[in-house]
């Protein structure tokens, strides 16, 4: 089909809750993807950070094809192979106990919410339900997950939200211990605020929240949909700041394309769900964790080495342009923020250089840069060549 006319089907029949470019992706390989007119493309978002092997890996590939021809689904009142396997290599190479799998960033915050509620209901009884997270936040789009969002511009439209949420500014101990009181039961952080300008909290306040947590027996909730599973230089972002958190969400590359995601939990949160407190349809689904079987076995040392090495490199290569329109550039491993400049918006600069050939996202005021892990240096000049170019 032509542009024009998968646009024709997409007004005449799809809600219009994104704002589209105006490119219609046919197919990829790598870091590399093509529209459907043939024009060519580097892909600095991944799929906005799920792409994570890049597109159209063949160990992947023939991971999930094996599966899907073996079985692709059945309910979670059976055992199958990949998800107990998957669960395996989360929680040995993370130190947690145990997993509850599910489909997306905003069911596994949302899970990991009912967990630290219910945790706190098991051990205080009612009244002691309250999450403090911080402003500026991005937890997902559920009623509950955008309730939990500490930014104001999400809190409309779809009254009544969940309560049971208070905000605090983020480096700021003294604004957590403000917020808190006897009906709290836990803090839940982004390591870097994606959605928010890719904003890397502080060691020491990420130190000093934990060991608060510690204190008045608070859960420290983790959210690592977009920081986990490689996208920061290790297998998770938490495992940087040397604390251990009481549980941790995940989703988006896990499953290298596929939609998949979970909460792991700590040994003291391992029992919280019991059969029938909380279930999903697709949660654990076969060829999804077959999926993510393959993308954790190709993680090693090694490979979460060379994502540090690649973000340093980007980072680098940016900042030396000195382009008039872009600043400085912060984040960890390939999960980069872009500071923007000057009388164009990040949308606009975007926009521009999706036209040129450079596929990038907005976070915040900035630019934002989540490359598939695998992209390779040839694949990173052009992308770069193309940001110097049309922004010169």
């Amino acid at each position: 089909m032509t542009f024009e006319a998968i646009k024709a089907l997409d007004e005449q029949y799809v809600m219009h809750s994104y704002g589209r470019n105006q490119v219609a992706i046919d197919h990829g390989k790598g870091a590399t993807l093509w529209s459907v007119d043939g024009k060519e493309y580097i892909d600095f978002t991944a799929g906005i950070g799920v792409a994570s092997l890049g597109h159209a890996d063949e160990g992947w590939l023939k991971a999930i094809t094996c599966q899907a021809a073996r079985l692709s689904h059945i309910s979670n009142l059976f055992y199958t192979e990949p998800y107990a396997l998957t669960a395996q290599k989360l929680c040995t190479r993370t130190g947690m106990s145990n997993v509850m799998f599910g489909n997306s960033g905003a069911e596994a915050n949302e899970a990991m919410i009912k967990l630290a509620r219910k945790w706190s209901f098991d051990k205080y009884g009612k009244g002691r339900g309250t999450v403090i997270t911080l402003r500026n936040s991005f937890h997902g789009r559920t009623i509950t997950t955008l309730a939990a969002t500490g930014q104001d511009k999400f809190h409309n439209y779809f009254f009544p939200f969940t309560e049971g949420f208070r905000y605090a500014d983020a480096n700021d101990i003294e604004s957590v211990e403000a917020v808190a009181g006897h009906d709290v039961c836990a803090v839940m952080l982004e390591l870097v605020q994606g959605e928010g300008g890719v904003l890397p909290l502080d060691q020491e306040f990420v130190t000093r929240v934990a060991d608060l947590c510690g204190k008045r027996d608070w859960l420290l909730l983790i959210d690592e949909v977009q920081t986990g599973v490689g996208r920061t230089g290790t297998l998770f972002a938490f495992q940087q700041y040397g604390v251990q958190p009481d549980a941790v969400s995940f989703a988006k590359g896990i499953a290298g394309g596929l939609p998949f995601g979970g909460v792991m939990a700590n040994e003291k949160c391992r029992d919280v769900f019991s059969p029938g407190t909380h279930g999903t349809t697709f949660g654990g689904n076969p060829v999804a964790a077959a999926g993510a079987c393959y993308v954790l076995d190709r993680m090693d040392e090694a490979f979460l080495d060379q994502v540090l090495e690649k973000g340093n490199y980007i980072r680098r290569a940016v900042e030396e342009m000195a382009l008039p329109c872009l600043g400085k550039t912060r984040g960890l491993g390939l999960m980069i923020g872009v500071e923007v400049r000057g009388a164009r918006t990040n949308q606009e600069l975007a926009a521009l250089l999706v036209e040129h050939g450079l596929l990038v996202l907005t976070a915040g005021p900035g630019l934002r840069f989540l490359p598939p892990l695998t992209i390779t240096k040839e694949e990173m000049d052009k992308g770069l060549a193309i940001l110097r170019e049309t922004l010169a």
